[in-house]
């Protein structure tokens, strides 16, 4: 395991911060100072931070917790032109919290931490469908209809998109499914249901045809659910929730496996 990720695993620490760490000469392997970002650490290996053992924790130890993240906040640690972060939000115990995924600066609602990496690294990868409920400041209408029924591919997808954003171009999957909640002369509201987690995907996705994504609240990730949350609040997953978490990663470990040997073969 890399270096910066052992530390993050087993300690307090967030990668970056690990990395800062490793830069300073502040981490030593067998007792010996290691500054290449690098380095794969063994069996055997003790690592100290700031003089201290890291203790390992067995890879399925978890914490993760249900977070009513609030519009106008970031999801990251810190931010160089001083806006407010979920850091400055969560309580203290959670701060060394890592969140699985993002949601942007002006959309709400919920947002999974935990202190296991591993965790977070498989829930953000798979296909386990997002759902979100939006407002747009258009009629739904056929085109939009089957571009989420059947996907969309865009050379230019910059609408919708930050405007300091590197990315231009972007291949939306056809949605898990979706609702049609409401539709005014003006607005519609819907409920949808996506199984990726790309850069402003919904806002990108609506903005080629030309409508606005007013609101946007994710309320379920998986099997967890939002529900009545109250805004900035965060809860302990239960253990209905905990038992299908640890079901769903062992499984995406057994397939990863699996392809692994294939590939072998």
């Amino acid at each position: 395991m890399r270096l910066n990720k052992y530390i993050a695993h087993n300690s307090k620490y967030s990668r970056r911060e690990a990395d800062e760490l490793i830069a300073q000469s502040k981490v030593k392997v067998n007792h010996q100072y290691i500054t290449d970002f690098s380095y794969q650490v063994k069996k055997g290996d003790k690592v100290f931070v700031k003089g201290r053992l890291i203790k390992p924790k067995p890879l399925h130890h978890v914490t993760m917790i249900a977070f009513n993240k609030p519009r106008g906040t970031l999801v990251t640690k810190k931010d160089d032109r001083g806006r407010k972060t979920i850091y400055d939000v969560l309580p203290r115990k959670f701060r060394h919290f890592i969140p699985v995924g993002r949601l942007d600066f002006t959309s709400e609602g919920l947002l999974l931490l935990t202190d296991n990496p591993h965790y977070a690294d498989i829930l953000m990868k798979s296909n386990l469908p997002r759902v979100y409920n939006i407002k747009i400041d258009k009629i739904v209408d056929e085109k939009m209809i089957a571009a989420m029924e059947g996907g969309l591919s865009l050379e230019d997808a910059r609408a919708g998109g930050h405007s300091k954003s590197e990315i231009d171009s972007m291949d939306f999957a056809p949605f898990v499914w979706f609702k049609i909640r409401s539709i005014t002369k003006r607005f519609s509201k819907l409920q949808v249901a996506l199984s990726e987690g790309q850069n402003r995907e919904i806002r990108r996705f609506f903005a080629h045809f030309g409508a606005n994504v007013l609101d946007l609240k994710r309320v379920a990730y998986g099997e967890i659910e939002l529900n009545n949350l109250p805004e900035g609040k965060t809860r302990y997953l239960s253990k209905k929730e905990y038992d299908w978490l640890h079901q769903f990663v062992k499984e995406q470990e057994r397939k990863s496996a699996n392809n692994k040997t294939q590939n072998k073969i």
